[in-house]
């Protein structure tokens, strides 16, 4: 039998998928929105779906509820270290790829007063920043080449799945093993920080920035999510209720779209109603997601095309958010002149994270799949 076929038994939970879906397709909103407000000193305050961001939070917390579900049970002679490592950068990987080729292919449609050492870089250091992308080593803001010290600059959200991958192996050599308790306590410390950030920054706006400041925020943002979904999973805490999709994602997006709480002179307002989302919101969504089930065909299709599609969302909109800012700077079009043109970006971005799962992802993750079975039999 190969062993990992038995990974494979355990059904989805369809729920979770068409939330990850939802959050994907809001960070898409949100990237193409603002464009129209990176110049302005009050756009953290007045972004329309002012609250995606948090996005990248709710991640966290299904990647450990998920990973709780797909693999503490599977240590020993099923999975080893290695093995566990190696299906996560199958899994994660191709789509990086893609999203550093596709920055490579749109770095020089960026060049504009927005981006404005794009210019200035030859295709040299373009191609030498593409392979290390492909290879996740991030790169320093003294050698930035975009302008935005990002240290993944040629598709700025890959800095999520470095932490990503910091948090499986972080789990794999350590977490996995601990009792219930000691997670517990790792959770419980990590809510405290994210207290601490939300209610001094206002915020938990940062970590793609490979510096003294970003760093923190970056690790803050990953640990009491990621952890809490996996205790999560661990105390088998779900949340039962008809229409579980529906009630679910309509909170999510509730949260999402909320303005920003108070104002330059009351941050800590804001930090506060973070705080909350990120504490008690999010996990409580991914309960009732785990709770509930899906009924119907249609549903069920549309939960498995929000799954499947979002990963792709995720890493395809940045390199052509940057296309679009770079032209709403040059313009100088507002929102209200230019909705069509967002739009289109919207639009086109969906279109080709959808040809990217169904031609790319889904077929070289089952490529890989086979050889990874091919070659662990017991």
């Amino acid at each position: 039998m190969k062993a990992d076929n038995l990974l494979h038994t355990k059904p989805h939970y369809e729920i979770l998928d068409g939330l990850r879906g939802v959050a994907a397709i809001m960070v898409l909103g949100f990237h193409v929105l603002e464009a129209y407000y990176v110049t302005d000193p009050a756009g953290r305050f007045d972004q329309l779906l002012n609250h995606a961001y948090l996005a990248v939070d709710f991640f966290f917390v299904l990647s450990g509820f998920v990973i709780g579900y797909a693999y503490d049970d599977r240590w020993g002679s099923r999975m080893s270290v290695g093995n566990f490592l190696k299906r996560r950068v199958f899994r994660l990987h191709p789509m990086v790829v893609f999203g550093t080729l596709l920055g490579v292919v749109m770095f020089y449609f960026g060049a504009s007063e927005v981006f404005p050492l794009i210019s200035s870089v030859p295709l040299w250091k373009v191609l030498l920043y593409a392979v290390l992308g492909l290879l996740m080593i991030p790169t320093p803001p003294s050698v930035d080449i975009r302008g935005w010290q990002e240290m993944y600059t040629l598709d700025a959200p890959i800095w999520t799945l470095a932490f990503e991958y910091l948090a499986n192996v972080f789990y794999a050599l350590f977490v996995r093993r601990f009792t219930t308790v000691a997670l517990a306590t790792l959770v419980s410390l990590a809510a405290c920080a994210t207290l601490y950030l939300t209610l001094t920054q206002g915020d938990v706006i940062g970590g793609w920035t490979l510096d003294a400041h970003h760093m923190p925020i970056g690790f803050t943002r990953l640990m009491y999510p990621f952890f809490a979904g996996l205790l999560l999973y661990r105390l088998g805490w779900v949340l039962r209720t008809n229409h579980a999709f529906l009630w679910s994602s309509l909170l999510l997006v509730a949260v999402l779209v909320m303005p920003r709480a108070g104002g330059p002179e009351s941050l800590w307002m804001n930090g506060l109603y973070e705080a909350g989302v990120i504490l008690a919101v999010f996990p409580m969504i991914v309960a009732l997601g785990a709770g509930g089930k899906v009924k119907g065909q249609f549903a069920s299709r549309l939960c498995k095309l929000l799954g499947d599609i979002s990963y792709p969302v995720y890493l395809v909109n940045y390199p052509l958010c940057y296309v679009h800012t770079a032209w709403v700077a040059k313009t100088e079009c507002t929102l209200a002149e230019a909705g069509w043109v967002a739009f289109a970006v919207f639009a086109a971005t969906l279109a080709l994270a959808y040809a990217a799962m169904r031609w790319y992802d889904i077929p070289v993750r089952k490529w890989l799949k086979r050889f990874q079975d091919s070659k662990f039999k017991v």
